[in-house]
């Protein structure tokens, strides 16, 4: 009876255009047609119509993450960033909060147990019984894709799809970090990589959300964007090396250091850099994902952490919560992606431009 009126309100296609990783180790995608699913129990069939694209996605997609444990396979459907309206219910998924017609967002956590220890301590990036959207699990550069009910992330009415994409990594994770420093209302907190996708909605949510004073390290060409998303002070990274760099964040902060620094690059040279920008007790805490073979942080010597009293922190991504919440920040006028729409076929273009780190802020994949 449900199946049938299902049918009867949404007319679901048997197949779907999906842009898949056709090479791996490369940059390059194809748009095929693929199958529509059928939602199991507890899944949501979701007819997605935006997906924001991630540096992560470009890195899954070239195999450059060497902590993952396998490579990416030719057909894979990469995207974690993913909008869209539920079509179809599957058996039993009917008893929770989702509904049909429901505009939902799906993560790069795409789905959590709720129940091993680490989710019930609210850190679903870690759980241990975690799906990766785009990653061995059918990602969201595509028109349809499962989701399971219980954790897709509702998206408040008054919030454009497109609008809503990013934050739905770029910006949890941000916000995720930024509560994770430990940094209080009224104290200096740097951004590396502030113009980027992370970055520039770690500003906003760091200085209009929770009253912090940021500094934005990036590319010059990228300081109107900076400024724009409330940085107190920009900083050229291309005009200082590492010892003027320090004593321009020490100048800037009245001598003392910035309370926290949160590094939004995947870059080893950012992480060098992090500790002597730190005042006491300040915090490093790791966002961006370095490619390439692993490297320790430099300079994190045991008597400058003692001398400091620094801490190294990591973050992967942020818990369903804090979804929430960022989405609500974003509805309120708190935050809003600088971005702009392009179609699916323009996919492997704009991994393109990412890579030679021409972007700024974010794309966002219009797949209606």
């Amino acid at each position: 009876m449900a199946a049938t009126a299902t049918e009867a309100i949404f007319e679901i296609p048997k197949q779907h255009k999906a842009a898949v990783y056709d090479k791996p180790g490369t940059i390059s995608t194809k748009v095929e047609l693929l199958d529509t699913p059928e939602p199991g129990p507890g899944q949501v069939l979701v007819r997605l119509t935006h997906s924001g694209v991630c540096h992560s996605d470009m890195g899954v997609m070239q195999n450059l993450f060497r902590g993952l444990p396998y490579p990416t396979q030719p057909g894979q459907v990469g995207g974690h960033e993913g909008v869209g309206i539920v079509q179809k219910l599957g058996p039993g998924a009917d008893i929770g909060r989702v509904k049909l017609g429901d505009r939902v967002g799906i993560k790069w956590v795409s789905s959590a147990c709720s129940s091993c220890l680490a989710c019930l301590e609210g850190r679903d990036g870690v759980c241990f019984n975690q799906k990766i959207s785009g990653y061995y699990t059918p990602g969201t550069f595509q028109q349809y894709t499962l989701a399971p009910a219980n954790y897709v992330t509702p998206i408040p009415e008054n919030l454009k799809s497109e609008d809503a994409a990013p934050l739905l990594c770029a910006g949890v994770t941000t916000y995720s970090a930024l509560r994770k420093s430990g940094a209080k209302s009224g104290q200096w907190v740097v951004i590396s990589g502030a113009g980027g996708g992370l970055g520039h909605l770690a500003i906003q949510i760091g200085a209009r959300g929770m009253a912090y004073r940021i500094i934005g390290i990036d590319h010059g060409s990228k300081e109107s964007l900076i400024k724009e998303c409330g940085a107190e002070v920009f900083l050229d990274i291309t005009k200082f090396d590492d010892k003027t760099l320090a004593e321009e964040v020490k100048k800037v902060t009245g001598g003392v250091g910035a309370s926290a620094v949160i590094n939004c690059t995947a870059s080893n040279g950012a992480y060098a850099q992090g500790l002597s920008l730190l005042r006491f007790g300040g915090t490093l805490v790791c966002v961006g994902m370095p490619e390439g073979d692993p490297k320790p942080i430099a300079n994190a010597y045991p008597g400058a952490l003692v001398a400091g009293e620094w801490t190294i922190k990591g973050s992967a991504v942020g818990n369903q919560r804090e979804a929430l919440e960022v989405l609500e920040m974003a509805a309120r006028g708190i935050v809003k992606s600088h971005l702009r729409i392009e179609k699916m076929e323009n996919l492997t273009e704009i991994f393109k431009e990412m890579a030679e780190g021409k972007m700024l802020g974010r794309v966002v994949l219009d797949l209606q």
